[in-house]
Order: C-alpha cells, then structure tokens, then sequence
C-alpha cells in the first residue's frame, strides 16, 4: 500500500530525479515528504483519508502546487505533473556532440603566494569534448589540458613549476578530466562530478558550473559557454613542495582555486576559420 503518488516531468518529457514532493493537511501542518526517482516517480507513506495540499519542487524548475485526494484506502494520485523552468532559465543547448575551442576558452590556477599575495597561473592549451544528452543530467564531458602550457608571466617561475617539484610535465605531460555525473542545484547552475587525473594521480571532484546560454557565432556555427570552479589540494595530487621561507611560512599555498571559462562548438569537429 502506498500513500500519495506522482511521476514528475520537465517540458520536453523527461524524468525530473530527485524532484520532492511535500504534503501538507489543511492548517497547514507538513504530514509527509518524498523525493523522485530516477523515472521521477515520486511516492509518500500512507496518509488519512482526506484533503490535502501538495506541493513539488526541484532546482531550476518553477514549484508547483495541487489539491489531492485520499481515499479511505490511504492513497491518491497525482497522475503526470510537469514543471516548467524557473524564471529567467536560459534555453539549454542541443543535444549531440560539442568540440571545445582553446582559442576561446581558459583555464586559470590561484595560489596563494608567501601567505600575503596569490599568483595566478594559465594554462593555454585545453581540449575536449562535451556530449549534451537528453535529459541533461546524462551529459559528459572529457577535457585534456597540456601540463607545459602553464603561464605565470615569470619564464623562471614557469619553468619550476614544470619542474618535478611541481608539474613534473616531462613524466605527467597531460592534466585529464572526465565527468561522472551532473546534478543541477538552480535555474543555471549545477554541479559536475567527476575524475581528475593530475601528477600521476586521479581523484574526485565537484565543479561548480554555471551555464551562460548558446548562441550562433560569426562563423556559421553555434557556441555554447560556461563558467566553473574547484578548489583543489595539491597534496592530494603528490605535489609536496613545501620550500619555507622565514618565519615558517610556506612559500606556496597548498589550496589552490581553478576557474574555467569554457567555450565549445556545435559538432564533432572545430570550424576551419
């Protein structure tokens, strides 16, 4: 026996997982909360027979209320519910593939430097793929960044970094990134999960990723931006340099903030511009 039930959908039809349905009686009292499943069905305890307010939410969806029934057997239906974007949603891109461009698109590491200042590094050599699926929590992505690409502005403090102090860019050339999974948490942003290989090393991470819209570009084709960050701890990656300085301070943080700004092109290859 089940209590109140529901399968949720967004515009285009598909699932809205982790979707939650709250009820309340008629003061107003919360009498039950569920969360939707991967199919986004959705479905409460058993309830008294009665009226009944329910109400569904979801990150970057719009709530929606209803009105429900219970029988005198404890259980109601919902039937299909959809919900619509939240207000001021951007239109997500298309699915497919999507190639991203390195001549518009960075990567930038900030460390803190002798516990006063921050040094940010670049790196200039990025590049992948972005599969957009439907529904849009089953995209992927696959980005590869070139270790000796890093950028301080300093040759000498560059060449360090790609030092086996560091980098170790002649052993570890390539820094690699594949997705495990997304979950959006507002109307344009999400998190993106996945693997990060660095130094030799591969370990989880979240990206906060925030989704800028798509759009045709001057070349004929269609680009779609983001924007996402991490924190990272290069201890994690076995980057243990820790040169000290005087009064104990270590010249080079152990946290270090990654900020990408990502553009990619609709299809599976780069336009010849």
């Amino acid at each position: 026996m089940s209590g109140l039930n529901a399968k949720i959908r967004n515009a285009e039809g598909w699932a809205v997982e982790n979707a939650v349905l709250t009820v309340t009686d008629m003061s107003g009292q919360q009498v039950a909360r569920a969360v939707a499943d991967a199919t986004g069905a959705v479905t409460t305890e058993p309830l008294a027979p009665g009226v009944y307010t329910a109400v569904l939410t979801a990150a970057g969806y719009s709530p929606v209320a209803r009105t429900a029934q219970i029988g005198s057997d404890g259980v109601g239906s919902l039937g299909e519910i959809p919900l619509a974007p939240a207000a001021g949603a951007l239109e997500l891109p298309p699915p497919g593939p999507w190639v991203i461009d390195p001549a518009h698109s960075t990567v930038v590491a900030t460390a803190r430097h002798l516990g006063i200042a921050s040094v940010k590094a670049r790196f200039s050599e990025v590049s992948g793929r972005i599969m957009i699926e439907r529904p849009v929590e089953r995209s992927s992505v696959q980005a590869t960044i070139q270790a000796a690409g890093i950028d301080t502005g300093v040759k000498m403090r560059d060449d360090h970094l790609r030092s086996p102090d560091f980098l170790d860019v002649e052993l570890y050339p390539t820094i690699a990134f594949e997705s495990t999974g997304l979950r959006q948490r507002g109307a344009d942003t999400w998190t993106l999960s996945g693997e990060l290989t660095l130094h030799g090393q591969r370990r989880p991470v979240d990206l906060d990723l925030t989704y800028s819209g798509y759009g045709p570009d001057p070349w004929g084709g269609v680009r779609v931006a983001f924007h996402a960050e991490t924190q990272l701890h290069r201890k994690e990656f076995a980057i243990n340099y820790n040169a000290m300085v005087r009064a104990g301070i270590a010249a080079v943080g152990t946290t270090v903030k990654i900020e990408l700004d990502i553009e990619a092109v609709q299809g599976e290859s780069l336009p010849e511009l």
